[in-house]
């Protein structure tokens, strides 16, 4: 009996929570096509005359068939040629009229759906830049430039197709429908049958539809995502040999997506043979009914025709309308993947305090920090103290994955700490708003990225305008890329290409250097952004970094222990924990850590010592 009733209030509950996620997803969509919506508010004007001229077109389209029946019935009956004329002319200036609708109505459609869909992609674009780095990476990239590309273009091609045939489609059949019981009431009575028959076939296969096109893009994020990679790590793929490994993952791939769209095809393509096999069954029952009641005298020629023109008329509108619907189906899971993407909140929130690097003269202080990555099995970073005082040098130095990028990405709130707290001049890391955060506490990041543009509009990066070339240079002086820059035709001016592809990974280190020195920032961090450098431009670097100004607190990350002797303190990471805090002689005394890093990088017995260096 225990177990029953255990059971019985597992099932309970598991009910109740299925109806309650059931809900909120329900209660998600409705606030995603709401909001999807409200990007066509603002060019109501064109969503309104769209559809009204498409009704326009529609109206004279239906006009046509009683006019063939006029013709047959009145003119081709009585052999009245100049009445033919008359009729046909009527019928060529609808036809011009409805043409001319039909252009506008495109006009206006277009323009509703392409501007609305550019406001969502920014909007979109805005999100993306508006969350953290925990919400982009649990988003993925390749999701994320599939919905700002694929995903927007989908949905805006739907609601162009919406907007002109959303109303018109329905407005035929039912128009048509109405128009032969005016004609012949038993007639009209397979259009009655008919009618819900395809209706039921169209809504049918687009309820199965729905989810596999979802699906879809699903695996159109992960080609997505194989080709980005291969794209960006081209040079090692080719480095290890390992073409024919990549190209077999992206065939896979590539044949899920394909699997997946013969899929949903073979089921969407059931509609046109449906509905012509359900239309031309309904038109041979017209022509029967219809012959008959010719035969009997009570209906006339020209009506049949009319009914086997309107019956024609719903096919070609209902062929639309599964096309209509196949593609709203594409465009709904996609505004739904973009819903989600726009739904997302960021998780971080900052306040109102400006970061202006006056106040305690303890510039950094680590109160039993730790972070874990969202998913990930364990922490990262456990129990992190330490302070660091205005104008010093802080090193920060482990074996690879030890948490040195982790430690400092703390520092500018990229991530935010999961345990302990963070103060910087005295307040705490929270209590700053994000600009001044940012502006205050630049970051060289491990990989040195350079954007489209100029050596100017590069280094103003963080700056701004209020950079000047004066500033700009002595910048490029500490960084040791004034060279560089001097040695490109325009000097500042200088062309850079996507991702600075025109200069050596050194030379971008160095430029990515000189754009957070410009920035003039409180605090600087250099994670092993000088890698790429040789040991003489490194030292050159590390000499001119300390003739910045005395308030001025950097954090070096590196694999190098020579690159930083000189540090006044130095923290030794080890599996995401400290072991160790000090200056160079002191660590070499008392970490065991420190010493064999230093062990594998220099001679036995080579070990230089602090002061020794220092004076160099």
């Amino acid at each position: 009996m225990n177990m029953l009733y255990f059971f019985k209030e597992y099932y309970e509950l598991t009910i109740a929570q299925t109806a309650v996620e059931y809900k909120r997803k329900q209660k998600e969509r409705r606030n995603c096509m709401r909001q999807l919506l409200g990007f066509l508010r603002g060019h109501r004007r064109d969503s309104i005359l769209a559809p009204v001229f498409k009704m326009l077109e529609a109206l004279f389209d239906l006009f046509v068939p009683l006019l063939t029946a006029d013709i047959i019935d009145r003119g081709i009956a009585a052999g009245d040629t100049a009445y033919i004329l008359r009729r046909c002319a009527l019928m060529i200036l609808l036809g011009l009229v409805g043409l001319l609708c039909s252009i506008t109505a495109q006009y206006f459609a277009a323009r509703a759906a392409v501007e609305s869909c550019t406001g969502l992609r920014r909007a979109l674009f805005d999100k993306i830049q508006s969350l953290g780095f925990a919400e982009n990476d649990a988003a993925g990239t390749s999701t994320l430039i599939t919905r700002m590309t694929s995903d927007v273009n989908q949905v805006q091609n739907g609601l162009n197709l919406f907007l002109r045939l959303f109303l018109r489609s329905p407005f035929i059949v039912f128009g048509s429908m109405l128009l032969a019981f005016t004609i012949s009431v038993r007639g009209a009575l397979i259009f009655v049958v008919a009618i819900p028959a395809l209706a039921a076939v169209v809504f049918g296969i687009m309820l199965k539809t729905m989810p596999l096109y979802k699906k879809v893009q699903g695996r159109l994020d992960r080609l997505t995502g194989l080709t980005r990679e291969n794209l960006t790590g081209v040079r090692v793929v080719r480095a290890f040999g390992r073409e024919r490994e990549e190209t077999a993952r992206f065939t896979g791939a590539d044949r899920e997506l394909l699997s997946g769209q013969l899929g949903v095809g073979r089921i969407s393509a059931l509609m046109n043979p449906l509905t012509f096999a359900l239309i031309n069954l309904a038109i041979i029952a017209i022509l029967r009914s219809g012959a008959l009641a010719v035969n009997a005298g009570a209906l006339a020629a020209g009506a049949v025709v009319a009914l086997v023109n309107y019956m024609s008329q719903i096919l070609v509108e209902l062929v639309k309308l599964a096309n209509l619907i196949i593609q709203m189906t594409r465009a709904a899971a996609c505004a739904g993947r973009i819903g989600d993407v726009l739904a997302r909140q960021p998780q971080m929130t900052f306040g109102s305090a400006r970061l202006t690097g006056e106040g305690d003269d303890a510039a950094v202080v680590f109160d039993g920090v730790g972070l874990t990555y969202g998913g990930a099995g364990g922490e990262s970073l456990a129990d992190i103290s330490f302070t660091a005082r205005r104008g010093q040098t802080i090193g920060v130095i482990g074996g690879t994955g030890s948490g040195k990028t982790s430690l400092v990405s703390l520092l500018p709130r990229y991530y935010d700490a999961t345990a302990g707290s963070i103060r910087l001049f005295g307040r705490d890391i929270r209590d700053y708003d994000k600009d001044s955060l940012r502006a205050g506490v630049a970051t060289v990041l491990q990989r040195a990225q350079l954007f489209s543009g100029t050596v100017r509009s590069n280094l103003q990066w963080g700056a701004g305008s209020r950079a000047d070339d004066a500033a700009l240079w002595a910048a490029l002086e500490t960084a040791q890329a004034a060279e560089i820059v001097r040695g490109r035709e325009g000097g500042l001016d200088a062309p850079v290409e996507q991702g600075g592809r025109n200069f050596s990974g050194g030379q971008r280190q160095r430029l990515s250097i000189a754009r957070s020195l410009a920035a003039q920032p409180k605090i600087l961090i250099l994670d092993d952004s000088s890698s790429a450098l040789d040991y003489a431009t490194d030292a050159a670097l590390r000499r001119a970094l300390r003739r910045l100004p005395a308030e001025t607190t950097v954090f070096l990350v590196s694999q190098r222990a020579s690159s930083l002797l000189h540090a006044d303190q130095i923290l030794v990471l080890d599996e995401g924990r400290l072991v160790g805090c000090g200056t160079h002689a002191e660590l070499l005394e008392n970490c065991a850590v420190y010493r064999d890093i230093c062990a594998s990088q220099f001679e036995q017995g080579q070990i230089p010592g602090a002061r020794a260096e220092v004076r160099a």
